[in-house]
């Protein structure tokens, strides 16, 4: 099985063409596949196939490193967007893609640098069915009460203003993280971002993803938190400041979503044959 690892920011995906997949992947093939040190190592897998319909270059499906399936990632949706264009998926600059989130709408910027329309963000959603229409709510992990804005981009999104960065700096995501991803107010699941503004249009944020835990930076999770930053006065575009680096976000003020940013490859290869021999044997 041929695949490519690329990263934005530190986020990598293992990519995939669907052809070239010799398995369905499932739940423990995926946590295989993904797994540090007896794996390829990877955040996810990113997974493109033909579209079901006209009118779109690829059929984008995102995979995290325990099994489940997630509907969008900004930066893995960078990834596959270069990864299309370099394997001459298409020779357009703007063209759509599918995603279990809806279309995205590229636009390619240079060989290593694309903008992606995300859609429109949402305040209220089924990922937080008993919030209000402004999305805002509170809740207690890690001994502590949080207000959290609610942010649907895809994917179901909580976003946690602190009061500065050494407040940011020193939450310790691997022991909070979980208990908010699990939170009763969310039955599914969310992803949590931290942020702090550190002057007027420039954030600095601090990732937990759903399903993969503490990460150096996640597309959707700037995302969401440049919304929140947004729709509580912040000024658009949103400059965001990652542990992996920086992205753009523009928030239109119908909370129509812009990403900026880069991705690059890091290696080809194939697995080996003992490796898939365990992968088929693996249900």
């Amino acid at each position: 099985m041929e695949f490519e690892k690329w990263q934005a920011l530190g986020n990598d995906y293992v990519i995939v063409e669907e052809s070239r997949l010799p398995f369905e992947l499932t739940s423990p093939r995926i946590q295989a596949i993904c797994a540090p040190h007896t794996g390829v190592a990877a955040d996810g897998i990113l997974l493109l196939g033909k579209p079901d319909q006209g009118g779109y270059v690829a059929r984008l499906r995102i995979f995290n490193p325990d099994g489940s399936e997630s509907e969008l990632s900004g930066n893995g949706a960078r990834e596959a967007v270069l990864y299309l264009r370099r394997h001459r998926w298409t020779d357009a600059d703007s063209f759509a893609i599918q995603t279990a989130a809806g279309d995205i709408r590229p636009r390619i910027i240079s060989e290593t640098e694309c903008a992606v329309d995300m859609g429109r963000a949402q305040l209220q959603s089924a990922g937080y069915p008993s919030g209000g229409s402004s999305g805002r709510g509170e809740l207690v992990a890690g001994a502590r009460t949080w207000c959290f804005q609610h942010v649907q981009v895809g994917n179901p999104q909580c976003a946690i203003r602190v009061k500065d960065e050494p407040e940011l700096e020193m939450l310790d995501l691997p022991t909070i993280g979980p208990g908010i991803e699990h939170y009763a107010l969310f039955p599914q699941r969310t992803n949590v971002s931290w942020f702090t503004a550190l002057r007027p249009g420039v954030i600095r944020a601090r990732i937990f993803e759903r399903g993969v835990g503490e990460t150096s930076a996640s597309g959707t999770g700037a995302t969401a938190a440049a919304v929140a930053y947004v729709v509580n006065g912040g000024q658009s575009p949103v400059r965001v400041l990652l542990d992996g680096g920086e992205l753009s976000v523009e928030v239109s003020d119908e909370l129509e979503i812009k990403l900026t940013g880069w991705a690059v490859p890091v290696f080809r290869g194939a697995l080996a044959e003992t490796f898939l021999e365990e992968l088929h044997a693996t249900q």
